[in-house]
């Protein structure tokens, strides 16, 4: 089972910024809106040499080519991702000729694709017990006991998978068509036998590699999001069946990723109009990430939604975990995971106080049965990862149904999710739906 909610191995500290975070050495600033990001960057620290995504054919920036460059600007996003010395570094933070036009400046993190989620089960009755005595009250534990106890209980069948059952995407009539959605993760198999004359647009954005998956993880979520509902000997597990797929792979064969991968993917997919991207990685760091706030409010304007898995970096009942990085911005969507009987995963991150950190909505995330890499074919593993693609293929049928795009697909989701009695710290607004 691999899930990649959060990135770091190790929990992370939630009173530091930063806490167990990996940084690169570099730094990644955020311009204010409107500004001329390049022109700053030469005025603020002597920056001339800088690369801009729309010198590139759709915005698709080539990071290998761009090793030499001073600054990697992602123009969509008003965000670079510069190497300076510290005297440089002062400079863009406080400079006179930095105000108003820098808003942010913040180290570069790496993101991860985390190990084995522990085994859900173990301890759950205890989970039960510690999650009645946290909500307090005699009404709120009288309804947790009723989900735990008398909830639904869903299968895999010979027809679809549980979570396609539970989200009613299995009865649903629409399918996601022309809709693009962007999986940025590990990459894709692009001889699986499942997507054979799919529509599917794949870029590397880790320097020296191809899209192709050579880990797993990326092409399990784009099997959740966007596989096939009628695949050839196998049960349909595909979310958004008939949806364009953007593979954007962000993370290597190993796993890990950095910022600058992760902000070139979502301009690429900003600039290429994909109103659903998903990314299912992190870092645990319980502050919200400067780039990834601004990110996501400037995806929204332009009618993409980013949505990101909250973190598996609980391990319940004894400790509820945090929601990292990217998925704790506030413009962003966090995802937590449920099983088959619609509680919390042992692993599934809570919210935290203030403004950003919260668990916005649920998906299926125990024992998800998708797409793998040839000639393994499928397998079932476990994660806030595996739940945050359901969403995102759920959005793509509402974007579909509907028309709404950014804050209105959003608002949709949320409203047209179903009701738990679990706590929002928790779950959001519930388990994700798909319309008739």
């Amino acid at each position: 089972m691999i899930g990649a909610g959060t990135g770091m191995h190790g929990q992370g500290d939630p009173g530091s910024p930063m806490g167990h975070a990996q940084t690169t050495g570099r730094y990644v600033v955020v311009f204010e809106d409107g500004v001329d990001a390049a022109e700053t960057l030469n005025a603020t620290a002597g920056l001339s040499n800088v690369a801009d995504s729309r010198d590139f054919e759709e915005q698709k920036i080539d990071l290998e080519s761009t090793g030499g460059s001073d600054a990697t600007l992602f123009a969509e996003l008003g965000i670079a991702v510069v190497s300076v010395d510290p005297s440089q570094l002062g400079s863009m933070q406080t400079a006179e000729s930095a105000r108003g036009r820098i808003e942010a400046v913040a180290p570069e993190l790496i993101h991860h694709v985390l190990p084995e989620t522990a085994d859900y089960l173990h301890g759950y009755r205890d989970g039960v017990n510690d999650l009645a005595g946290r909500l307090g009250g005699e009404d709120d534990t009288a309804g947790a006991r009723a989900v735990t106890e008398a909830g639904p209980t869903f299968a895999d069948d010979d027809d679809f998978t549980w979570g396609l059952v539970a989200t009613r995407a299995a009865t649903s009539v629409k399918t996601g068509e022309g809709i693009r959605v962007a999986v940025l993760d590990t990459g894709f198999d692009a001889n699986h036998p499942d997507f054979v004359g799919r529509s599917i647009t794949a870029r590397s954005f880790i320097p020296g590699a191809s899209p192709q998956d050579g880990h797993g993880h990326g092409t399990h979520c784009i099997g959740t999001a966007c596989g096939p509902r009628t695949p050839s000997g196998s049960r349909g597990y595909g979310v958004a069946h008939e949806a364009e797929i953007f593979v954007g792979k962000v993370l290597s064969d190993e796993g890990s990723g950095s910022d600058e991968g992760i902000l070139a993917a979502i301009n690429w997919a900003v600039a290429n109009d994909c109103p659903v991207i998903s990314m299912s990685l992190g870092a645990d760091v319980a502050q919200p990430h400067p780039p990834y706030n601004t990110a996501g409010r400037r995806a929204l304007a332009a009618g993409c939604l980013i949505i990101a898995a909250a973190g598996n970096n609980a391990s319940r009942p004894g400790n509820p975990g945090f929601v990292g990085a990217p998925a704790n911005s506030p413009a962003i969507l966090a995802v937590g995971a449920l099983d088959s009987q619609l509680r919390i995963a042992s692993f599934s991150a809570r919210s935290l106080p203030g403004r950003g950190g919260q668990v916005d909505i649920a998906g299926p995330g125990v024992d998800v049965y998708s797409s793998w890499p040839m000639p393994q074919r499928y397998r079932s593993i476990s994660g806030t990862s595996m739940a945050t693609p359901h969403v995102a293929g759920l959005a793509a049928l509402w974007a579909q149904a509907s028309g709404r795009r950014g804050l209105e697909l959003w608002a949709t989701l949320v409203k047209e999710s179903r009701r738990l009695g679990l706590p929002a710290l928790d779950v959001g607004s519930g388990l994700a739906l798909a319309g008739a």
